[in-house]
């Protein structure tokens, strides 16, 4: 529920006595989640355990594949392996219960790291499943549908993980990239982080059976990670560096409006085209005149696990369904709209009004890979009273949204995880209306703070990256932070501010921005004391406009005035998110440099 990311001032008492309505039937759901869990289980276990062998097979010395004796001490490589992570006493006593780690050189740990913590949530997957039919007030069961859901998507990604790291590095048929896994990791950890702050504000024998299933599997995915990131990454200030030949090099003028890589020859036609010279896979239309009514029946119809881009045209209209969601397995479907207020998605659902967590809020939440949306508008209705209330959530890794308006008070856009690139899009919102721990990039976007409650101030981001690590941040490039009508006519009564950090590595910054005079001359807002001002990351590269001057702002050990070109384009789309590799496929239009 997050009652930590209340309005800043703002008081949070009052929430626990709402009224809990009854919860709607799922049980066949229930039934059919848990035959799917059993079934990864068995299947990746399956995996996991053929992998060992070969792991086994490698260390060529005696004993490989047998467990440790009751005295066994950490070899060389275990103690110089774990010695990187910021948990050594787990990492060492994994391994030593691990087959075939004693006999393990430090590249064969790496795999090992990443097959033990698979297992492990495999077994919290199956075990937290089996609690699905107990009894549990609204609250509580969007929590554990919540981690349901995120364990899932976990596993799927250290699956990805691990069958990457476990290949020959010359292996032309690798699952991912260096970049992939860091990604992937990363998309771990914060959906363990997501899953835990559902139970933040509830109690019960749920919620300690949970956290009982989940014990330590934060810190066995931060410590594959610190592992994987000290053999494979090159660090500069914990931004990762994609190569260090190309540090220096620039893109050339001509290239600047190029389409990122990451995006096939098709989608970039597609983001360019008409919407009269698209043709659709699936037309979604009020009227009956398409293939569907809703758009939740043409996710539901759209095939899974596609390499094959899938076109859904929603034509003009309100289109309000209950929380709609493009799955994990709906990958690469791309919604188009007749244009900005035209296609409107909305919904009212908020924290305070429904009683579910934040990550259930969502108007429209994607964690498909290879989703796109052009031409739309999500909203959120819910108002600023009712707190958290999202209008877009996306977990989607190699995503985009162009052109579209995003619009809520407090929490607008959950930019969740993964990789993602927004162009073009005009985003309102009051109390954290940015946040989340994806990789992201808003490029050439209008951001506006909208007047707020009483007791509130604005902040317009909130980025939650937990581990140093992990290669997540939000980066505004090349945007307008702009105020909406209302908060300029009473702007004197309300502040507005840049960010402030939710977690204790939280990392933001703005380049080559226009800055309104709306923003408080500090910038940035303390989340609670001097939590975090040491190890965030808070940056700001030659912005302009009345609220850009830096002379005022925080003193804080993690802020600073970015004056090298060199530390700025590590968080453009180029070296940031890599977009360079993804991005042309989609079509949009994008500066891969600074662009000055």
């Amino acid at each position: 529920m997050d009652y930590g990311r209340l309005g800043p001032s703002e008081p949070a008492g009052g929430a626990s006595d709402i009224p809990k309505p009854p919860h709607p039937a799922t049980s066949s759901r229930k039934r059919k989640l848990i035959l799917l869990s059993i079934l990864s289980f068995a299947l990746i276990i399956a995996s996991a355990v053929s992998a060992t062998l070969l792991i086994g097979l490698r260390t060529r010395g005696s004993g490989g594949g047998s467990g440790p004796g009751i005295h066994a001490q950490p070899t060389q490589a275990i103690s110089k392996t774990c010695s990187k992570t910021r948990y050594p006493t787990l990492c060492v006593n994994s391994l030593l219960d691990f087959p075939g780690a004693l006999s393990a050189s430090e590249q064969d740990l790496v795999h090992i790291s990443f097959n033990m913590t698979l297992q492990h949530f495999n077994k919290a997957l199956f075990e937290t499943s089996g609690i699905s039919f107990v009894q549990m007030d609204p609250l509580v069961r969007s929590a554990y549908d919540d981690c349901l859901e995120l364990l899932d998507d976990s596993i799927d990604a250290l699956t990805r993980s691990f069958l990457s790291v476990a290949q020959d590095g010359n292996n032309n048929n690798q699952v991912g990239s260096k970049n992939d896994v860091m990604t992937w990791l990363s998309a771990a950890l914060t959906n363990h982080d997501t899953c835990a702050e559902g139970f933040e504000d509830v109690s019960g024998d749920v919620k300690n059976q949970v956290s009982e299933k989940l014990k330590d599997l934060a810190e066995l995915v931060s410590n594959c990670l610190a592992i994987f990131s000290g053999s494979v990454s090159d660090d500069f200030g914990g931004v990762p560096i994609q190569n260090r030949r190309r540090l220096m090099e620039e893109i050339s003028p001509e290239n600047e409006d190029a389409f990122p890589r990451w995006l096939g020859r098709k989608e970039r036609e597609l983001l360019s085209t008409p919407n009269s010279a698209i043709r659709a896979d699936i037309i979604v239309s009020k009227d009956g005149n398409g293939s569907y009514k809703t758009i939740a029946e043409a996710i539901k119809k759209a095939p899974e696990n596609s390499n094959r881009r899938t076109i859904i045209y929603v034509k003009a209209g309100r289109y309000e369904e209950d929380n709609l969601k493009v799955g994990r397995k709906k990958k690469n479907l791309m919604f188009i709209g007749d244009g900005k207020g035209k296609t409107i998605i909305s919904g009212g659902k908020s924290v305070m009004g429904n009683h579910i967590t934040t990550f259930h809020t969502a108007v429209f939440a994607a964690t498909g890979a290879g989703f796109i949306a052009r031409d739309m508008t999500f909203e959120n209705y819910a108002g600023p009273s009712k707190h958290q209330a999202v209008a877009l959530r996306v977990g989607a890794d190699h995503a985009v949204v162009y052109r579209c308006d995003i619009i809520g008070y407090q929490d607008t856009l959950y930019v969740h995880s993964n990789r993602q690139f927004f162009r073009e899009c005009d985003i309102y919102g009051t109390v954290d209306f940015i946040f989340g721990n994806a990789a992201v990039v808003l490029q050439s976007c209008n951001i506006y703070a909208r007047k707020p409650m009483q007791s509130q101030k604005n902040t317009i981001t909130a980025q939650n990256r937990k581990d140093p690590n992990q290669n997540t941040g939000i980066s505004i490039h090349a945007s307008r932070i702009l105020a909406t009508q209302d908060l300029m006519a009473s702007k004197g009564a309300f502040q507005t501010y840049l960010g402030r950090p939710w977690k204790m590595y939280s990392r933001t910054v703005y380049m080559v921005s226009y800055i309104g005079d709306h923003v408080q001359p500090r910038g940035w807002l303390e989340w609670n004391g001097a939590f975090a001002l040491d190890t965030l990351y808070y940056g700001e590269y030659k912005n302009f406009g009345p609220g850009s001057a830096v002379g005022q702002r925080v003193k804080w050990p993690g802020y600073r005035v970015i004056t090298s070109p060199v530390e700025a384009s590590r968080f453009t789309v180029g070296q940031f998110i890599y977009g360079s590799s993804w991005l042309p496929s989609t079509g949009v239009a994008f500066v891969a440099g600074l662009g000055v």
